[in-house]
């Protein structure tokens, strides 16, 4: 049965509660907020400060968040338990919500597979009578979370309206899915055996299907440059994804195209060096101009794949300015929270470090400027998992 706004909140069926006491039942006049969520997923992490500090905030108020461990990636319930376990020690010592564990599937089939989508993260809240009130990504809830609590929320036009929207995403998201699941399947197990060929008739059928899916066209170029280096048939491909990045003004295209280009873990060596050095220009000017070094806006995911490609067209002073601007935004102002920090900070200081030729520090941290970057990002190859809310 489809889970909407209205529904009756599913069971919680677990195999173990981490952190908290067990909740065994939904208790009438409480508003819950059933949170799913995995250590690998960036996304779901970013959100573990602001669900504490809801918590927190609306304690009083009956608030209870339930945070459900389903998907981490192990091969044993025992693997994934203690990995959780020692995140939550290291990350979370202070975490002020329950966090429940299951490893078998049960939670998935009576919350997820209901709602069409099985990304993560993903907010449920069930509201004072024990029925399902909002389901989306948690970024939302700050502005929900009130109108649920005082009992306007379910009722409202815009509420409403916002579950009918949910809905019609989802049926799209799940169909699209579905046409996906068997060409990453295929394409996968081509990668494993490091056959290209085969891996790439994969991408092309699924470029066939749904032409402006970022992950088979990045992989399509990928495959073509780096793996078969089939430069006749691959340089067009990257000069038609480059312009559709620009043309769309999508920023993560952007970077993911500069990605293909410059980063030191792909071999730029057949590329012609004038062209490459020019469209990374380009893709580096529409990049400073949707995201300007003058505004707010978070710079330590793309100004590194700027950063490298003025290094490489010889202005290593930009290109200090750029690494630098992308610490500063670490703690601009609205802060990231300390976990993605700890992510972004040793690539930015390495970078750095590169840049100027010699040892840079931040706090406890320092890195000699050698020249070793992280492993290429995973925007190059369709994703195994999907982690979006």
């Amino acid at each position: 049965m489809m889970l909407r706004m209205g529904s009756p909140a599913p069971s919680i069926k677990v195999e173990d509660w981490l952190r908290g006491e067990p909740l065994a039942n939904f208790q009438p006049g409480r508003v819950y907020i059933v949170e799913f969520w995995a250590t690998w997923c960036e996304l779901c992490v970013a959100e573990v400060l602001d669900l504490m500090r809801l918590q927190e905030k609306y304690k009083d108020g009956g608030l209870e968040i339930v945070g459900v461990a389903a998907d981490e990636d192990a091969t044993t319930a025992v693997e994934a338990r203690t990995k959780l376990d020692a995140w939550l020690i290291e990350k979370c010592p202070n975490l002020n919500y329950r966090i429940a564990f299951d490893f078998t599937g049960k939670m998935n089939r009576l919350w997820r597979e209901p709602r069409f989508s099985a990304g993560i993260p993903t907010s449920f809240v069930v509201d004072r009578d024990g029925q399902i009130a909002f389901i989306g990504h948690p970024g939302q809830l700050d502005e929900i979370l009130p109108k649920v609590l005082n009992g306007s929320w379910r009722t409202s036009d815009k509420g409403k309206a916002a579950d009918t929207e949910r809905i019609a995403r989802s049926e799209s998201m799940a169909r699209e899915q579905a046409l996906k699941k068997p060409i990453d399947d295929r394409f996968w197990a081509a990668v494993k055996l490091e056959d290209w060929k085969t891996a790439l008739w994969a991408i092309e059928e699924g470029i066939a299907l749904m032409p402006d899916d970022i992950n088979f066209r990045l992989a399509h170029a990928h495959l073509l440059l780096h793996k078969i280096e089939d430069m006749w048939t691959g340089l067009p491909v990257m000069r038609q994804l480059v312009r559709d990045a620009i043309e769309n003004n999508a920023e993560d295209w952007m970077v993911s195209a500069l990605d293909q280009l410059f980063h030191p873990a792909n071999d730029h060596s057949r590329l012609p060096p004038a062209e490459r050095l020019a469209i990374g220009k380009e893709l580096s000017e529409h990049i400073l101009a949707l995201n300007p070094p003058q505004g707010d806006s978070p710079k330590f995911r793309s100004y590194p794949a700027v950063a490298r490609c003025y290094h490489e067209n010889g202005n290593n002073d930009r290109a200090i300015e750029l690494v630098e601007l992308a610490l500063t935004s670490l703690d601009g102002p609205e802060p990231i929270p300390a976990e993605l920090k700890e992510q972004h900070l040793p690539d930015l200081l390495q970078a750095l470090a590169k840049y100027r030729g010699a040892k840079t520090c931040c706090g406890a941290l320092f890195a000699a400027a050698q020249n070793i970057f992280p492993k290429v990002p995973k925007r190059g190859r369709p994703r195994k998992k999907d982690k979006k809310g």
